[in-house]
């Protein structure tokens, strides 16, 4: 077992089960090949199967995320939250827990501090925070033999240590620093030190990322990984000296021993080799699917100790993580987080001598994320942390199957069993959601009130088990799926939104655009007739014209919500309806990346994106601004000088675009871009309007198209750009324009347009920091409705693919609420007509030097900002520049109250 008691299907093909998917392709609804899908896995898993008839979907389509009243939660993905067992929640997400060797503490490795639970009591003892600027790493910590001192790994660069006090509590001891580094033109990595740096000399950024690790008090040594440097540290546990480093695989993510030997999973897989195509993550090719651009190897390393060499590469499955020994010391077990595989390593050959599957159901198209587990002490079972399912799998080693599942919080990220196996501790990395449950109650949520927890599980005995499998399958929405399957064939029939076999779709063409940062009450909070708070609304009627006349001619959606937090994971779930473990687990500081602009492989799901579902079923496809990055000659034009361009029809300004992701470079606008927001919107919108005419005269519209609308980010009060106001006007005649547009169009009759934020993190919300403003557009939407079913960013995606008869990229589309109680059967052809701006689009924020008191002080912070890359301004502080550049200076900032 691992010292902190604790702790693939081969890549044929990126896009998985991709035979189900071909089976679709002809077919007008997806549901017609899930009922072949799952009736022959529920044959396959006859226990769960005997089981579903107990049980009944609880999950209400008119529920807000939240807590229910009944102990339960439901978040953004539609899925209930009910851990059993005790579940503590706490500000944060947590990604590794361990407990002492005395099994009566639980410390717990979160975003900024160490946790530590008292296991008896089951309560919080102390809340350890990490020096000033720094931040925990995606995974490592450990406890010293002795049970004295806590170890953990930082995104600065530390490896720490916390060390008992006599009153029983923790404080800072030790900090070994790792080398900086440098990355060389050619994406190699070089050190720049080879020995320790003092504690008291710390570098302003150190770039090796360092995350598991393990402690050999025995010899004196501490191996770490170093993500980013592609290698495992060395380092002196009596002279705190740096010793070296072992080159592994790409971003080694933890590291284990065994007799002799030590073992790295690599999230990133294995070194490219002459003829692999590869993709740059944080600065180092790494091996991608030519078809998808998509990250497509992971190893594990195997490193001699004596030599400390790597002696053997085993190739496993996508983004292996978590890792576990079997008491006997012959198996290693990998969850591959990115494949939904366990992959089971015979120590003696170093070889795969078999996989496992954590799925609930083994049919399920991806999306369990196994990403790490823990075997019992008796070696007979195997419980693995399914972060996609909020569960933790029992697997029965003896004979591979799977006896049940332990529902957990919100994405479990590790799990950890007592000495003894009687006790299950989880660290949920994303707990209930992001609101706040303390004291005292926030006048409006964000979207990074992050509250994670941790769960105490007795294991379960054989009847408590099946229990817990009932409510685990409840939770996740296997009901839904159970009723879906059973669907009787239609006579044919064309409609809005097909939902039955037999259905086809009125549309052949649909238009998703993705807007940035915005809760539903930032914007709509003024609309009386749905659920808003007008205390929180910044961009009212008055600076959004379109959006509320868009709300009001079609559909309000007062229930709808981002998945995300940020553009990180916010582009992610638009584009594939999917986070990674890899994302996940980085919101301790985006060491390696923040892949907004589509620029990491590793960030990507394995069931591919939704543009890579079209072109698989011979749709056509074109992308203006989405996982695009700009180059604009000359390099120093300012808005100004683009929207002069714009205004006179010039073209002094040349911009251009392409992107990291190889396969989209064909479907991209050449003159349409996402980021910088030096590029109006309203420019964006007249080159989309350009290429429409031009569809228009070849009868040639692609059946679909994404676009990235981002203005409505704002650049604060920073000089030289417009004012937080006229940024949104600019974003809002824009999207209006872009609608008049295709309303007035030969397509309009056959054509459906989905809006939605990326996420909503710079603003405020009374129902929750997720909700954010959508659209549902075509003329079969019903017509001046609120609708108030729960949607998110996967229901649009999933009612995209039931429109162009796409089967489901994985299982959160494949759950999701299409957007049915939209639509209408009877079309309304009339053309939608912009309203102009009311707020001067080159209206821009005036010049630090003419202002004075707090105007100034905000507009300092302003220029103090990077805003030349998508969200690196820090997120607090920008939403009171806006709050207070819109609402006034004088108005008071929400701010927590009793």
């Amino acid at each position: 077992m691992k010292q902190k008691t604790k702790k693939n299907e081969r890549n044929n093909s990126t896009l998985v089960n991709f035979k189900w998917r071909k089976c679709l392709f002809g077919t007008s609804f997806g549901t017609a090949i899930l009922l072949l899908l799952f009736g022959c896995s529920l044959k396959r898993h006859t226990g769960i199967r005997n089981l579903i008839g107990r049980m009944s979907d609880s999950f209400s389509e008119q529920a807000r995320v939240g807590p229910q009243g009944n102990g339960s939660y439901v978040v953004t993905t539609s899925q209930i939250i009910d851990p059993v067992g005790k579940t503590l929640i706490f500000s944060g997400r947590p990604v590794d827990l361990a407990l002492n060797p005395e099994g009566t503490i639980l410390a717990v490795k979160n975003i900024q501090d160490i946790v530590f639970f008292d296991v008896l009591d089951q309560t919080i003892k102390q809340v350890l925070k990490l020096p000033e600027g720094a931040s925990n790493t995606f995974t490592g910590i450990l406890w010293s033999n002795n049970g004295q001192k806590v170890w953990t790994t930082d995104t600065k660069g530390y490896i720490r240590s916390a060390k008992m006090m006599a009153n029983g509590l923790f404080a800072w001891d030790d900090a070994f620093q790792l080398p900086s580094a440098r990355i060389l033109t050619n994406g190699v990595l070089a050190w720049e030190d080879e020995i320790l740096i003092p504690e008291s000399v710390r570098t302003a950024k150190n770039m090796a990322y360092p995350g598991g690790f393990v402690l050999d008090e025995q010899h004196g040594f501490i191996y770490v990984t170093l993500n980013r440097y592609n290698s495992v540290g060395i380092i002196n546990l009596k002279t705190g000296k740096y010793e070296g480093h072992i080159p592994v695989g790409i971003a080694p993510y933890d590291i284990i021993v065994g007799k002799g030997k030590a073992y790295v999973s690599n999230w990133g897989g294995r070194l490219p080799v002459p003829g692999d195509k590869t993709a740059l993550s944080s600065g180092t090719p790494v091996v991608v699917d030519p078809g998808t651009g998509i990250a497509s190897s992971g190893s594990v390393s195997v490193i001699d100790l004596t030599s400390r060499k790597v002696i053997k590469e085993i190739e496993v499955r996508l983004h292996p993580c978590g890792m576990d020994i079997h008491p006997d010391g012959t198996r290693l077990f990998v969850a591959n987080a990115n494949s939904d595989l366990i992959s089971v390593i015979n120590t003696k050959t170093d070889e795969v001598i078999k996989e496992l599957s954590s799925k609930p159901m083994s049919e399920l198209p991806f999306g369990s994320a196994p990403n790490d587990l823990a075997i019992a002490p008796d070696g007979n079972t195997l419980y693995v942390a399914n972060g996609g399912n909020n569960l933790i799998a029992v697997i029965d080693l003896r004979t591979g199957s799977l006896n049940g599942l332990i529902p957990s919080g919100w994405y479990p990220g590790a799990v950890v069993l007592n000495r003894n196996g009687n006790t299950l501790f989880v660290a949920n990395t994303k707990g209930v959601g992001g609101r706040d449950l303390g004291l005292r109650k926030k006048i409006g949520y964000k979207s990074n009130d992050h509250l994670g927890s941790v769960s105490f599980i007795p294991v379960p005995s054989k009847d408590t088990l099946e229990k817990y499998t009932i409510k685990a399958a409840t939770n996740m929405r296997l009901p839904k799926i159970d009723q879906t399957i059973h669907l009787e064939r239609v006579k044919e029939r064309i409609v809005p939104v097909p939902t039955k076999p037999g259905e086809r779709s009125v549309f052949k063409h649909v238009l998703y655009i993705i807007k940035e940062n915005k809760t539903y009450d930032q914007v709509f909070g003024d609309l009386p007739q749905a659920n808003g708070d007008s205390s929180l609304c910044q961009f009212g009627r008055d600076i959004t014209p379109n959006h509320h006349s868009l709300a009001e001619k079609f559909v309000l959606l007062d229930n709808t919500y981002c998945n995300g937090v940020l553009s990180a994971d916010g582009h992610q779930w638009t584009n594939e309806g999917y986070v990674t473990d890899y994302l996940e687990k980085s919101f301790g500081g985006f060491a390696r990346s923040y892949p907004y602009e589509g620029d990491d492989p590793l960030a990507f799901a394995s069931s591919g994106f939704i543009w890579d579902n079209v072109l698989q079923h011979g749709l056509s496809f074109r992308d203006y601004g989405e996982f695009v990055k700009a180059k604009i000659e000359p390099g120093n034009a300012t808005w100004t000088d683009v929207f002069n361009d714009y205004k006179n029809n010039t073209n002094h300004v040349k911009i251009q675009a392409t992107s990291e992701v190889h396969t989209l470079r064909p479907y991209l606008c050449p003159t349409f871009v996402g980021f910088p927001q030096t590029v109006p919107d309203v420019y964006r919108a007249r080159e989309f309007i350009k290429e429409l005419h031009a569809y228009e005269a070849n009868d040639s519209l692609p059946n679909f198209m994404i676009m990235l609308l981002p203005n409505d980010h704002t650049t604060g009060t920073k000089e030289g750009f417009p004012t937080p106001k006229a940024s949104i006007a600019d974003n809002d005649l824009a999207l209006g324009q872009i609608v008049e547009a295709v309303s007035k169009s030969k397509f309009w009759k056959e054509t459906a347009i989905f809006v939605i934020q990326d996420d909503p993190q710079s603003g405020l919300d009374h129902v929750d920091g997720k909700r954010t403003v959508a659209f549902c557009i075509s003329p079969y939407t019903k017509r001046g409705e609120v609708v108030s079913t729960q949607y998110n960013q996967n229901s649009i995606l999933r009612t995209i693919e039931l429109i162009l008869g796409l089967p489901p990229m994985n299982q959160f589309d494949l759950t999701a609420t299409p957007m049915i109680d939209c639509f209408k059967n009877t079309p309304d052809f009339t053309p939608y007509v912009a309203l102009s701006n009311n707020i001067p689009l080159d209206q821009l924020n005036p010049e630090i030097a003419s202002l004075k008191g707090k105007q100034k002080y905000w507009a300092k912070k302003s220029m103090e900002m990077p805003f030349e890359d998508v969200d690196m301004a820090e997120d607090d502080v920008l939403n009171r520049i806006i709050w207070y550049a819109v609402k006034g200076y004088d108005v008071p900032y929400p701010k927590l109250k009793k």
